[in-house]
């Protein structure tokens, strides 16, 4: 059995970088032209189908309208509930262009009418031919262009990225998606959540005497921790664009970013293992590093490219670090990449160099302030 030590190694920390570079300056620009738009995009997510998002946009909707905000609803769910029924009577409603195909958004009548906020629903419909887009979503874009807020929702069904894994779950199939890259351009994003026997008899579940099953409850359940953290994504993508709206450098995130490094006598096969456990279960981004010191035997490097073939089929991204001082390359790769936890070995044999220098794994926990650091003992 495999022990590891966690230190947390301080305070979150914000740095400012003393010069951005070009590629940070045009994720400035753009995150300030997108603000100069004044439009926002605020999605309310549903973990299946009955949970009740429909009627929550539609209630902040009306509630945005008695405050005096100008709404209107661009598109609506086919079936309504009569509580849904209810608050559309209280807001305007633009009729749905009409095509030979079936109906889409007339986008020429709302860009004309040019509302404050505009309700979509659903978000991942794909449009009837003749229509100026193929996808809804595409459509949500043009409005946020012209400066029109969007209320608008999904199930986590309808995210491309997701679309397997929820299959495996429910057994259920789309064709209807959205990229996840445009969840993560959201402004605000809201899950919709409620117990899981009022959403399955929303579906028109019939429950048994006893209430809900275990595996429906598991099912549930699975799918819930789906969307929690694909809102963390979303939170933490709205955390990049305002530090670089702001000229701010994040060292951390909400999104979790898993390092491993690696040398020729770590117990390099467990951290793999816990990384890949790890990524798979906060669905995170994995790294693998080993930092290339001079005088590096032909031995280390077979089992090195050995531990990286066994990173690479976790599902890291490997690279090899070229410096004269490892904790200094690991710590600078790590702010680099927003990691929020590293692995590193340990042995309990002190080398020439280590009394010189210093402890490597003290000095790497004192270097990564905000990072959490795993010791795994070798």
């Amino acid at each position: 059995m495999t022990f590891y030590t966690l230190f947390r190694t301080g305070k979150m920390r914000l740095s400012e970088l003393p010069r951005p570079s070009p590629e940070r300056l045009l994720k400035q620009v753009q995150a300030e032209e997108s603000k100069r738009w004044g439009a926002k995009l605020k999605i309310f997510l549903g973990y299946a189908p009955g949970v009740g998002k429909s009627y929550r946009m539609l209630d902040e909707a009306r509630r945005r309208h008695e405050r005096g905000e100008d709404v209107v609803v661009g598109a609506v769910q086919g079936q309504q509930s009569e509580e849904v029924q209810g608050l559309l009577r209280q807001l305007e409603t633009i009729p749905p262009l009409q095509t030979s195909e079936g109906q889409g958004i007339d986008l020429d009548a709302i860009l004309r009418r040019a509302p404050q906020v505009c309700v979509i629903d659903p978000l991942a419909a794909q449009n009837p031919p003749g229509c100026r887009h193929a996808h809804r979503w595409q459509d949500v874009q043009e409005l946020l262009r012209n400066g029109i807020s969007v209320l608008s929702s999904v199930n986590l069904l309808h995210v491309a990225e997701y679309k397997d894994k929820v299959q495996a779950i429910t057994g259920k199939n789309t064709t209807e998606t959205i990229p996840k890259s445009f969840l993560l351009a959201a402004d605000d994003i809201v899950i919709v959540d409620v117990p899981p026997d009022l959403c399955l008899w929303r579906q028109g579940e019939k429950l048994t005497s006893t209430g809900i099953s275990n595996s429906q409850e598991r099912r549930l359940s699975e799918l819930r921790e789906l969307a929690l953290l694909l809102t963390a994504e979303v939170v933490d993508a709205q955390l990049e664009s305002y530090v670089h709206a702001h000229g701010i450098e994040p060292v951390f995130g909400t999104h979790e970013r898993f390092l491993i490094c690696i040398t020729p006598n770590s117990d390099a096969p467990a951290m793999i293992e816990s990384g890949a456990r790890n990524k798979e279960r906060f669905q995170g981004d994995l790294f693998a590093v080993y930092v290339c010191e001079p005088g590096r035997s032909k031995r280390e490097g077979v089992a090195i490219r050995r531990y990286f073939a066994a990173a690479e089929k976790a599902g890291a991204s490997t690279e090899v670090l070229e410096s004269d001082d490892p904790i200094s390359a690991i710590v600078n790769f790590a702010r680099e990449k927003r990691i929020t936890q590293i692995f590193i070995g340990n042995s309990a044999h002190n080398t020439w160099r280590d009394r010189l220098l210093g402890d490597p794994v003290l000095r790497l926990i004192r270097a990564a302030e905000g990072i959490d650091v795993r010791v795994f003992p070798h």
